[in-house]
């Protein structure tokens, strides 16, 4: 069987923030029986017990949402209990969870502390910049929120990283970005493009294009190579040099084949991708299927093979091999057709010219350091 991770929906779309540019929060309309979607039990039970049981090197649940923190601590001590439970002896579980932070309180840090659990935060910046966005429902900021929550990760030494999603409110700014999350002793960073369509294949206005996206990470990297290159960790550098380096695609971006994870929806229904949680891309329900039907399931495969069927320009560019044709979603916004050039294609183009000459000087450097550790 081949190696497969899961990320968790247990309260579905369901937030207390209603963030303009959210792309999951229309999800609910999948489930309109009910406004408050959460994971019973059984379901979260059922999806443990039948994971652990297929053969994996590392069995990877990636909590989301919507927000996942909803569910509470009791939930979280109850999917580590089952863990223990129905894990083999040397088994390795690690544990994700992306939250906006603002419902992490001392007791919900010190159980993601104890279990080890790798936390991903999201903060777009500066409090200006941060509440642009990402607000309540009744339109309040978020960022002082945000913070409460850092600092009870920080007083329980929980690993955590810093999401940003660059929007049309910071991705003119990326140096002042940048700064300001080192300054404030956060030295691992994710940057996401904000991508989004209305249904008529028109960017909404949180929105950015390729060329924006491409001068902003080739500001990051100017700000980062300057001195901050073995101390600050941007996760799109380090995935470039762990390919140039190991051979090894480590985001599922830059691999060719989509067939990479499953999305498990609060009761349990199985889609391929947290970009296509869409009724007709269901592949089924763990309650009901098993690890090794959804696997093999021909809908899962098609979708997985669209990857590889990218522009025949892609196939006479250099810089395939770094992002085979860009994430589908940035490819079938428009007609559905995954042979379209990402939105983003041009910025991708404009990054590689500008690091891939500095990351493969680094990638050598490291390729030495190993080297004189090995004749040690």
């Amino acid at each position: 069987m081949k190696q497969f991770s899961l990320l968790i929906k247990p309260a579905s779309a369901d937030c207390n923030l209603h963030c303009a540019y959210c792309f999951y929060l229309d999800r609910s309309a999948l489930y309109p029986e009910t406004k408050c979607h959460r994971m019973p039990d059984k379901v979260l039970a059922k999806m443990i017990s039948s994971y652990m049981k297929t053969e994996q090197k590392q069995y990877a649940f990636g909590w989301q949402g919507g927000e996942p923190t909803l569910m509470g601590v009791d939930f979280f001590r109850r999917a580590t209990e089952l863990q223990q439970k129905y894990g083999k002896n040397g088994a390795l579980v690690a544990n994700g969870l992306q939250t906006n932070a603002t419902l992490i309180d001392r007791e919900f840090a010190k159980h993601l502390a104890k279990y080890k659990f790798l936390v991903g935060v999201s903060l777009d910046g500066p409090e200006n910049i941060h509440n642009r966005y990402r607000i309540t429902a009744n339109g309040h900021g978020s960022y002082a929120d945000v913070l409460r929550g850092i600092k009870h990760l920080k007083q329980n030494n929980v690993e955590f990283n810093i999401l940003t999603l660059v929007t049309s409110a910071n991705v003119k700014k990326a140096k002042e970005v940048y700064r300001f999350l080192c300054d404030m002793g956060f030295f691992y960073h994710q940057y996401i493009p904000c991508v989004e369509f209305d249904n008529k294949g028109h960017p909404m206005p949180f929105s950015i294009s390729g060329e924006e996206w491409g001068d902003f990470l080739c500001g990051i990297f100017d700000e980062w190579i300057k001195r901050d290159m073995r101390k600050v960790s941007v996760r799109l550098f380090d995935s470039i040099l762990t390919l140039i380096v190991d051979g090894v695609y480590n985001v599922c971006r830059m691999g060719d084949n989509c067939c990479q994870y499953f999305v498990v929806e609060h009761n349990g229904d199985i889609y391929p991708c947290d970009f296509f949680v869409e009724s007709k891309k269901k592949l089924g329900n763990i309650m009901n299927d098993s690890w090794e039907e959804l696997q093999t399931s021909p809908k899962y495969i098609e979708f997985g093979k669209k990857k590889a069927l990218w522009n025949k320009g892609c196939d006479r560019c250099e810089y395939l091999k770094y992002c085979s044709g860009d994430c589908l979603k940035h490819r079938l916004y428009k007609r559905d057709n995954s042979k379209d050039l990402s939105w983003l294609c041009k910025g991708w183009k404009q990054l590689f010219n500008h690091v891939l000459p500095e990351l493969k000087k680094i990638a050598s450097s490291i390729k030495r350091e190993r080297g004189n550790k090995q004749m040690l």
